[in-house]
């Protein structure tokens, strides 16, 4: 069994295209291998040095993705900053960590154009933080976007150059986990090919019915097909591929049948697209209301989250340190 590890962002809510992007395969992934899931909210501080309410909204992320499918029982969920290891790590790495590669980091570029007055050394130093991360629990595989790969290649870099200083074996250089075939992309109401909190076109697991209908009837369209089997525009092909993953074979089929023969009328396509995805979310969404509502519960997760994952750490730090060259306290 390997060994797997995923960081979740720790503002905003769960989305359409975060489900099925990437928390349906971990919901699978959690019982194929031992797998640890944190809330990063140490990471959000690179781009909020003040954030508001840090602890809630990670909480709420946490619980989120417990309604939808993330079982604390069979994988460790927890919050980074609950485990004060990481940045002990952290602190090692960037010791060996040099400014001109940091620079050269794809994200780091596009961090500091988009905020130009905010270019603070956690931007520059992510990749390390990001490394102790995943090497402080041995990680075999990774679960990455695009974005992110050329972080995973330095963590890969920083691990094999420590076993290198300190003539070890120790750190595994982990790969990437590609879910291949199953890494589902969900487009977004507005015609555009990327469903996002950024890009304000996301239906989100917890918004209610009245909410899911008046997004979809805002949904763009065009003035519907002229000929038999016309290919379809950008806008019509997102709705097509959102109906796909939530409604029937027999509705789907339906509609593309009706679009083929030009008879389609977008509003009762439209309105069939959003009750199926109220029937999706609901169930979620009637979870998420649930956990909401049991603190307890909650907080109990956090602790045994945080005590399974900081087993892991301690183990690994004592190890660093005693390779290193410093005592263990």
């Amino acid at each position: 069994m390997e060994t797997v590890l995923s960081g979740i962002r720790s503002t905003g809510n769960l989305h359409l295209g975060n489900y099925f992007g990437a928390l349906k395969n971990f919901v699978k992934m959690q019982h194929e291998n031992k797998c640890f899931f944190f809330i990063a909210d140490y990471h959000s501080l690179t781009t909020h040095p003040t954030p508001e309410d840090i602890r809630k909204n990670a909480k709420q992320i946490l619980i989120e993705y417990v309604a939808a499918g993330l079982d604390p029982e069979v994988s460790t969920l927890y919050f980074q900053s609950d485990v004060p290891e990481v940045l002990e790590l952290y602190l090692f790495l960037n010791m060996n960590a040099y400014v001109g590669e940091l620079e050269r980091c794809t994200t780091f570029k596009e961090k500091i154009r988009q905020q130009p007055d905010n270019v603070n050394a956690g931007l520059l130093t992510y990749p390390t933080l990001m490394a102790a991360d995943i090497l402080i629990h041995k990680a075999d595989k990774v679960p990455v976007g695009k974005d992110q790969e050329q972080h995973l290649e330095m963590t890969r870099l920083f691990a094999s150059r420590f076993n290198r200083l300190y003539k070890i074996d120790y750190f595994k250089e982990p790969q990437a986990y590609n879910f291949g075939k199953n890494l589902i992309k969900i487009p977004g109401l507005d015609g555009s090919l990327k469903m996002g909190k950024s890009e304000g076109n996301a239906i989100y697991l917890i918004d209610t019915p009245e909410v899911i209908r008046k997004k979809v009837m805002r949904a763009k369209t065009d003035a519907g097909p002229t000929s038999p089997h016309q290919e379809k525009s950008q806008e019509i092909q997102n709705l097509f591929a959102i109906m796909e993953h939530v409604s029937s074979v027999e509705t789907l089929e339906f509609f593309e049948k009706t679009y083929a023969d030009c008879s389609i009328r977008y509003g009762d396509m439209k309105k069939q697209l959003a009750e199926d995805i109220i029937a999706f979310c609901n169930p979620i969404r009637e979870r998420i209301l649930e956990l909401s509502s049991q603190d307890k519960r909650i907080e109990q997760i956090i602790h045994t989250g945080a005590e399974k994952a900081r087993e892991s750490a301690r183990k690994t730090i004592a190890e660093v340190r005693e390779i290193i060259g410093f005592r263990n306290t």
